[in-house]
């Protein structure tokens, strides 16, 4: 039986011959922004939160509007332990953040409870902050994980003291006039220069116990930094709406 083949798509792309403008677009013209003179530095359409100079940016999480209570100094702001975390005034959804930390030089306890805070997203979605410098922990509990979730690809640390630096690429959440999650949220996390969270999927709220589950919220929220009862640092704190 003769056998006969047939490229209809191979025939119809030989016979397309477009000019080179027909790929081309010109509109809309890319905005132009005047970039940090280095990749730490806020760009010209950054909105800075923390400078070093004062705390305005923040107010405490307890309430929402009352002043953040830790310590600033030396350009500096310090976890004031029992004071409770701390909020962005303005509200984000999808965003570029760059945050810079450091752990306690006097090393207490192991694990967990050596210079633990943390970096809540939208108030609901952590990337740890932990002294993980040769100090071992659960995988998915150790700096730079989406917490209880997603452990990094590597471990960037650097020792305690030191300063840390993550840009965090987020992506919020999208939920139906049913409050359904219909695109969950994703995340990219670069530690120290390091790739350690690669476009990754969020599976709900942060939970210490229990599985995540999400539950619909606003389109933007604030940016929580936790007080975990340890004297973690904080400087250089800036967001891109994206």
């Amino acid at each position: 039986m003769a056998m006969l083949f047939a490229f209809p798509a191979f025939s119809q792309q030989k016979d397309i011959k477009l000019p080179p403008e027909a790929t081309e677009f010109w509109e809309p013209v890319v905005r132009q922004i005047t970039p940090g003179e280095e990749n730490h530095k806020a760009p010209s359409d950054a909105i800075v939160i923390f400078d070093g100079t004062s705390l305005d940016g923040f107010v405490s999480a307890s309430d929402g509007s009352s002043p953040a209570g830790w310590k600033l100094e030396n350009g500096v702001m310090t976890v004031t332990p029992r004071t409770g975390d701390i909020q962005t005034k303005e509200k984000f959804g999808d965003m570029q953040l760059h945050i810079e930390w450091s752990a306690p030089t006097e090393i207490k306890g192991e694990g967990q409870g050596r210079g633990n805070s943390g970096i809540f997203l939208m108030s609901h979605y952590e990337v740890q902050v932990l002294d993980s410098y040769e100090s071992r922990t659960y995988s998915n509990g150790q700096a730079a994980s989406i917490y209880k979730q997603t452990p990094p690809l590597v471990n960037a640390m650097k020792k305690p003291g030191e300063w840390n630096t993550y840009d965090i690429y987020f992506t919020a959440p999208r939920f139906n006039a049913d409050g359904m999650v219909v695109a969950p949220a994703r995340v990219t996390v670069v530690h120290n220069g390091v790739l350690v969270q690669n476009n990754v999927e969020i599976k709900g709220p942060t939970e210490y116990i229990g599985i995540p589950n999400y539950k619909a919220h606003e389109d933007e929220l604030p940016i929580k930094l936790q007080d975990h009862g340890d004297l973690v640092k904080f400087r250089n704190i800036w967001v891109r709406k994206l």
